[in-house]
């Protein structure tokens, strides 16, 4: 998320461990830095160089076993992880310790992944395939994701979703890509939420000004980090609050004519820094092949109007009406704002 405090990689002023995937042939660190607390989901990091080989086939075999049950009976877990039997309660009590997993006595004996679980799955991917060396400070957390600074050539954002950890029902209802499926488990929702983001990104990117994508696994992004600020805390100048509305807007039109809409625009997920703006946050992203799509745009152009003239209400024209901005936008014929006062 921009706009959030920041720690760079290294130097005095914070503590950081190194920790050490020991699944891969050769050893690969992750750094986390001390002293920060997770809201809701605890950052797994620091705990790589703890887990060992067989830790992560209990983990993948669970991953497997979720795909048929919430709960997956012990008995089924030597199938799934290939481990016999002795090993599997072995490593569960290791993972459950750690909060990887967690069981519950229902007919029968049943473990399921917890978020960490998950979390540890997908940072190994990316240790393996060099897209990471470590991660950061937290950059943002929000009900449906958490972001970090991540270690790589350069310093990236590392986004875990969290859909449906909270209020998985009403996720559920909502989001189109869980509507055709009987056993959904919020790892699904979440990493359906990802792909989909994800893929928004790569076909968008560079010719909307969206974060670059760099790796995508499960549940998480690998992604540029963004600079500025966000929208509702950029403190603009009158002659600057239609302008930034323009640049938004340009971004907004270029992603429909690129065969996407964001669907859930608001002044959180629009960056604003020296260099313009950067939109971000695409899991609710649509085709403009959607059947709602137009009218998912009208939304977005009518939030962050909404927006604008909450904060700044004497620089937006009263009579400036969503609908003829979003026809515009879809029709490829959006120039300014103030082009569609009184339409």
């Amino acid at each position: 998320m921009p706009g959030r405090p920041s720690r760079s990689f290294g130097g005095d002023s914070v503590s950081w461990y190194a920790v050490h995937d020991r699944c891969s042939p050769d050893t690969r660190g992750f750094y986390v830095p001390t002293g920060y607390l997770r809201i809701m989901v605890r950052n797994v990091a620091g705990e790589m160089a703890e887990l060992e080989p067989g830790d992560f086939y209990l983990l993948s075999g669970l991953e497997h076993g979720m795909r048929f049950s919430r709960w997956v009976a012990e008995g089924k877990l030597p199938e799934f992880s290939r481990l016999d039997g002795d090993e599997v309660g072995y490593r569960l009590d290791r993972c459950e310790d750690r909060g990887l997993v967690e069981r519950k006595t229902i007919q029968y004996t049943g473990f399921r992944l917890t978020f960490e679980g998950y979390d540890a799955l997908a940072l190994r991917t990316f240790a393996e395939r060099d897209s990471i060396d470590g991660v950061g400070a937290p950059l943002g957390v929000g009900k449906e994701s958490d972001v970090y600074e991540a270690r790589s050539y350069k310093p990236l954002a590392l986004k875990f979703h969290r859909e449906g950890y909270t209020n998985f029902r009403e996720v559920r209802k909502e989001r189109d890509y869980t509507s055709d499926n009987r056993h959904i488990s919020w790892f699904y929702t979440a990493r359906k939420a990802a792909e989909r983001e994800y893929e928004a990104l790569e076909t968008l990117y560079p010719d909307v000004r969206v974060p670059r994508p760099v790796d995508q696994n499960r549940h998480a992004i690998l992604m540029e980090k963004l600079e500025g600020v966000e929208l509702s805390r950029a403190k603009l100048d009158p002659a600057q609050v239609l302008p930034v509305l323009d640049l938004i807007l340009e971004e907004v039109a270029a992603a429909y004519e690129g065969g996407y809409v964001h669907a859930d625009m608001s002044e959180y997920n629009v960056a604003v820094s020296s260099d313009g703006v950067t939109v971000f946050d695409w899991p609710q992203a649509v085709p403009t092949t959607h059947e709602n799509a137009e009218e998912l745009l009208e939304r977005d152009v009518s939030n962050l109007l909404s927006y604008v003239r909450r904060k700044h209400p004497s620089e937006v024209p009263d009579d400036l009406d969503p609908g003829p901005l979003a026809r515009a936008i879809a029709d490829g014929e959006f120039g300014t704002v103030r082009e569609f006062a009184g339409r």
